[in-house]
């Protein structure tokens, strides 16, 4: 498969690669900041991903966290360019032993290859300059992680942005916790996000600032439509509409009921 498409902003590169191209869940972005780059990709996209990273050999890979598409090419990338990849502490054990996953996601991404990696520290210098600062944001996963760099008002957001609007969400998601994370970042300074499967977004701040919003507004409409009686199955259908395709084919690993769940139990203190 050829890469989709070839990105570039201010001396960030970076690959578009997918098995499909079915929404913007189903590709994948991979950056390189001069010879540091952020995320694999996923492992059935090898060998668009090596033909990216070829023209510029890495030295340095850094992981926002263990899931298959950010992950799975690195004990690859790693045995190629003979590097150590760095990832949270919390997803560490889980790239060194390899795991399992359902059956759609080794579908769309493959499956994942154990990986020896090392600790992430706190800040990340980058070749010519420039320090990348890791920035923990639980709820989307355990281990997730973003990079922020201050100077440029960037940020490198793993799975945390995607878009302002959730209409899923994974049984191993925690959505109390993803929205913490999200009014955390955005007590930072930055304007661009750098997501890896919406691509570059120029009013990242407002973008994620908006994706809150939209999430405290969804768990104020779940709360009342619990507090009126009605089933789960009625308040998915009334503020997400009925479940589709992927709740089947996931086995409701990803479905609308598991945000509509969390939403309703949400507190909301905390989250200006």
């Amino acid at each position: 498969m050829p890469i989709r498409q070839q990105v570039e902003y201010q001396g960030v590169e970076g690959a578009r690669v997918g098995r499909l191209n079915r929404g913007i869940n189903t590709t994948f972005v991979v950056y390189r900041i001069g010879d540091t780059v952020i995320d694999t990709g996923p492992s059935n996209q090898w060998s668009s991903v090596r033909r990216f990273l070829d023209t510029r050999p890495p030295r340095q890979l850094l992981l926002t966290h263990h899931h298959e598409d950010h992950s799975g090419n690195a004990a690859r990338i790693a045995h190629r360019f003979g590097l150590t990849p760095q990832a949270p502490e919390l997803g560490r054990a889980k790239l060194a032993s390899g795991y399992r996953t359902p059956p759609i996601q080794r579908f769309i991404w493959g499956r994942p290859y154990p990986v020896q990696t090392e600790p992430l520290p706190l800040r990340v210098p980058l070749v010519g300059g420039g320090i990348l600062t890791a920035v923990a944001t639980p709820g989307h996963a355990k281990d997730l992680t973003c990079f922020h760099w201050r100077e440029r008002g960037w940020l490198f957001s793993g799975d945390l942005y995607i878009s302002r609007s959730l209409r899923y969400l994974r049984a191993d998601e925690d959505l109390q916790l993803l929205m913490h994370s999200i009014y955390n970042v955005l007590q930072l300074e930055f304007e661009v996000v750098f997501c890896p499967h919406r691509g570059i977004v120029e009013q990242g701040h407002r973008a994620l600032a908006d994706k809150l919003e939209n999430l405290k507004q969804l768990c104020t409409h779940a709360r009342h439509l619990r507090q009126q009686g009605l089933d789960e199955q009625e308040m998915v259908r009334r503020l997400l509409g009925p479940e589709d395709w992927l709740a089947k084919v996931s086995f409701y690993n990803i479905s609308k009921a598991n945000l509509v769940r969390q939403a309703a139990r949400v507190s909301l203190g905390g989250l200006g």
